[in-house]
C-alpha cells in the first residue's frame, strides 16, 4: 500500500513533469528534442545546490559534460545552466574554478554556451568574481543576476563594462527586506529598469520571464536598440506565447530542469511569485486540451 506521502509526492511530479524534464540525463535530453523542433533553443540545468560530495560533485560535471557533447551530435543549438555550489563552491572557490574549467572547456566544444546561475545573496559577491576569472578566458559565458536584489543596478553596471553576458531573471530566493524588493511592483520596477540598461548598454543576453508586460516592454525596446538577446521561459511554461515571439524573429530558450531534486526546486518556483500558480494552471490546463 502506498503512504499518504508518496501518494502526495506522486501527485506532485505529475503536475511538475509540466516543467521539470524528468529525472534522468535522458528525460532532459527528449526535452532539448522536442524543443528544438519546435523551432526553439534550450538551456539545460540539472537540479540540486550546495554539493559538499565530491562523488556527486564529479557526477555532476561528467554529465553536463555529456549534455553538451549531445547538442554536437545532434547539431543542436543549446546552452547549459550550472549552480556554483553544485559543482564545489560549497567546498571551495578554487574546486568551483577547477570544474567550472572543466565544464567550459568540454561545451566550447561543441559551441555550447555556459550560464552560471545565481544562487542566494549569501554568494552573490563570489559568483561574480568567479564569473569575471572564467570571462576573462571563456567568451560563451553568461552570468544569471536577480532583479529582487537592491545591489544589483550597480552590479549590472559593472558587469556590463567588461561586455558581460547577462541573463535577468525577478530572483527565487527568499531574501531580507534590507536587501532585497519584497513586493511583486518594486521588482517589477526594477526588472524593467535593468532592462532597459541591458537594451542601452549590453549586446547579448536573455530576458528570463513569463511576465507579459516585461515580454511587452522588451519588445518595444528591441524596436529602439537592435541588440543580440533572447527570451527565456521554462519549459512548458506561456507555450502559447513562444511560437507567436519566434514567428515576430525573436529567439526563444526554454529552460529545462531535471534531476530528483525536482521537489524543492518547484516549490521554490511556486512560491517565488503567486502569478506563477496562475501561469502552471493556466498552461497544465492549455497543454491537456482534447
Amino acid at each position: 500500500m502506498v503512504s499518504g506521502t508518496k501518494l502526495m509526492e506522486k501527485i506532485l511530479y505529475g503536475v511538475a513533469k509540466q516543467w521539470i524534464a524528468g529525472e534522468t540525463i535522458d528525460d532532459a535530453l527528449e526535452s532539448v528534442r522536442d524543443a528544438y523542433k519546435k523551432g526553439r533553443h534550450a538551456i539545460v540545468n540539472k537540479l540540486g545546490e550546495y554539493h559538499t560530495s565530491k562523488p556527486l560533485i564529479i557526477k555532476t560535471v561528467k554529465e553536463y559534460q555529456l549534455i553538451s557533447s549531445s547538442f554536437r551530435k545532434w547539431k543542436v543549438r543549446g546552452a547549459i545552466s550550472v549552480k556554483p555550489t553544485q559543482v564545489g563552491l560549497s567546498i571551495s572557490r578554487k574546486e568551483c574554478l577547477r570544474n567550472f574549467e572543466t565544464i567550459i572547456k568540454n561545451a566550447s566544444l561543441s559551441h555550447t554556451f555556459v550560464w552560471i546561475d545565481m544562487e542566494s545573496s549569501d554568494h552573490t559577491d563570489e559568483t561574480i568574481e568567479i564569473y569575471h576569472n572564467l570571462f576573462a578566458r571563456y567568451e560563451r559565458l553568461g552570468l544569471a543576476i536577480q532583479a529582487n536584489l537592491k545591489r544589483t543596478k550597480n552590479d549590472l553596471i559593472d558587469l556590463l563594462e567588461y561586455g558581460a553576458k547577462i541573463r535577468l531573471v525577478k530572483g527565487a530566493y527568499n531574501e531580507d527586506g534590507k536587501i532585497a524588493y519584497k513586493s511583486k511592483n518594486k521588482i517589477d520596477e526594477n526588472y524593467l529598469r535593468l532592462m532597459k540598461l541591458l537594451f542601452r548598454d549590453g549586446n547579448e543576453f536573455g530576458i528570463a520571464t513569463h511576465d507579459s508586460s516585461m515580454i511587452n516592454q522588451a519588445i518595444r525596446l528591441s524596436k529602439i536598440y537592435e541588440r543580440k538577446f533572447e527570451f527565456q521561459m521554462l519549459k512548458g511554461i506561456r507555450d502559447e506565447l513562444k511560437p507567436d515571439l519566434a514567428r515576430k524573429g525573436f529567439v526563444v530558450s526554454d529552460y529545462i530542469p531535471y534531476g530528483t531534486n525536482w521537489l524543492p526546486y518547484s516549490i521554490r518556483r511556486v512560491k517565488e511569485r503567486k502569478r506563477n500558480i496562475l501561469l502552471l494552471g493556466s498552461s497544465f490546463i492549455q497543454s491537456h486540451r482534447v
